[in-house]
């Protein structure tokens, strides 16, 4: 199967009756378990990848490891979509190379941020230039292009309806709004706005992946939020060693967790 297929599996995705659940993996072992799990497509989280490598999210100093990453799951039975934060470089025909790279390694999309490490939105135009590099780079990859209007308090409807329009006129194949739980501004850019599928950030005790769908929403990722739970489960379990409580007993085996690495075909 070529890469252009796989890119349009990925694209058809987003058009079915549900949502697409997408959750988001930190390293070869989270994303094998989830492909054994069944997950047509699985995310990379940029805050788990930094944080796995000791270090910052959301500072444009990972690019070697997530791609590194993106190579390895790429031979998983799963279409990889990665976290390339703001792109790791604010000149396009450096974003548009990555962008090549993870196409050529078999990546069938992009997340693009336009929040900046000192909590502002790149200026429109600017991030723009960056979708249109990446999509001539690489015309078959999904480039969702994220807006932080939200997520940074930086903007609210007015302006995520502003560069939402950019952002497809630029060529964006999907729209994604973390922090934005508001189903009101949620089934305005749904209805009014956008012509690309819209991606919402699942926050517990917000609305559901049923609401979501109900507004209009077609993909609903994780984010950091699996592996922040699997970091909390960590410690829990550690606790419960030292002090008599449960732990789980249908854990993975130490064969379960070995045979992970036969996912991967080849050595990364």
């Amino acid at each position: 199967m070529t890469h252009a297929d796989r890119a349009d599996q990925f694209r058809a995705l987003h058009r079915t009756g549900e949502p697409l659940l997408l959750p988001n993996a930190w390293d070869h072992a989270s994303a094998a378990a989830l492909a054994g799990a069944g997950f047509p497509a699985i995310g990379t989280t940029s805050l788990g990848v930094a944080a796995a490598a000791g270090k910052a999210d959301a500072t444009g100093g990972t690019r070697e490891e997530t791609l590194r990453l993106a190579r390895g799951l790429a031979r998983l039975p799963a279409l990889i979509t990665v976290d390339i934060e703001g792109g790791f470089s604010e000149r396009p025909d450096e974003v548009a190379e990555l962008a090549a790279e993870l196409a050529r390694a078999g990546v069938v999309g992009v997340n693009i941020e336009d929040g900046r490490p000192d909590g502002t939105l790149a200026g429109t135009a600017p991030q723009c230039e960056l979708i249109s590099a990446v999509k001539e780079s690489a015309p078959d990859l999904f480039v969702n292009a994220r807006t932080d209007t939200y997520w940074l308090r930086a903007g609210g409807a007015e302006e995520t309806e502003r560069r939402a329009a950019a952002y497809q006129q630029a060529g964006a194949d999907g729209l994604f709004v973390p922090g934005l739980q508001d189903g009101k501004a949620i089934a305005a850019l749904v209805d009014g706005v956008l012509d690309v599928p819209l991606n919402i950030l699942f926050a517990p005790g917000a609305l559901t992946f049923r609401r979501l769908a109900e507004l209009g929403v077609r993909r609903v990722s994780s984010g950091s939020l699996l592996f922040r739970a699997a970091l909390h489960a960590a410690v829990e379990a550690a606790h419960s060693i030292g002090g008599g409580g449960a732990v789980p007993d249908d854990l993975p085996s130490y064969a379960d967790a070995q045979a992970l690495s036969a996912a991967y075909g080849e050595g990364v």
